[in-house]
């Protein structure tokens, strides 16, 4: 039976401060708390699906510290969070004075979350369980993408959809830490930050963290 989804988070993480992010509070795993030692096959006995919202992904991480050290990209506007895991990008475009921010899942741990950590932080969020690639930007000014080029499939219709966005005029930020599938043109370097994270998760101490600005498709001559 699967466990009611706050339950569980507040069960399985702890409330700490991303590495990058000292301002935001998150429930988040570490080597201490259960959810860090379970696998995937406890996991499933549980019905409790992949805990993504329980990491500070190293993407995630600078696009957030991107957004609050520089509030007027997102000030004052409509703000899409893609794929938003816990909600920290978020929480940092509400923080850094976006007009209305809508996080979106497909996983209802996460948005449980998101809604957690909201409140954590003192900000709204309202929060979408949807696909929405291929969705209109019609009601987005901004679209914020943290940490999501790990898998191809996804990938590869994410960019697509994320191009057709940027040409219809919205904003649109992407994360990434140097994952495979990040498209490799069609992107302006924003900025780059440095981000620590530990061997049980990454490969590495630390994870060069850039935030891309996605262009436009190129018109087919």
């Amino acid at each position: 039976m699967r466990p009611p989804p706050a339950d569980f988070i507040r069960a399985n993480a702890i409330i700490a401060a991303p590495s990058l992010l000292p301002e935001l509070r998150l429930y988040l795993a570490t080597e201490i708390t259960p959810i860090w030692q379970a696998s995937e096959d406890l996991l499933a006995a549980g019905n409790v699906p992949p805990p993504y919202w329980a990491f500070a992904w190293a993407g995630g991480q600078a696009l957030a510290r991107h957004v609050l050290d520089n509030p007027a990209l997102v000030a004052g506007k409509r703000v899409l969070d893609f794929g938003a895991g816990s909600g920290m990008v978020a929480i940092a475009a509400s923080r850094a004075g976006a007009a209305e921010v809508i996080a979106v899942e497909i996983d209802h741990f996460a948005a449980a979350a998101i809604a957690l950590n909201a409140a954590l932080n003192g900000v709204a969020i309202a929060v979408e369980l949807a696909d929405v690639i291929g969705r209109s930007g019609a009601a987005w000014d901004v679209v914020l993408v943290g940490d999501l080029c790990y898998e191809q499939p996804l990938a590869s219709r994410m960019t697509h959809w994320l191009r057709e966005l940027a040409g219809a005029g919205v904003t649109v930020l992407l994360g990434d830490p140097g994952r495979s599938y990040v498209p490799v043109s069609g992107l302006v370097e924003f900025g780059r930050y440095t981000v620590p994270t530990s061997r049980e998760l990454e490969d590495r101490e630390t994870r060069e963290g850039v935030v891309w600005r996605v262009l436009a498709e190129a018109p087919v001559a």
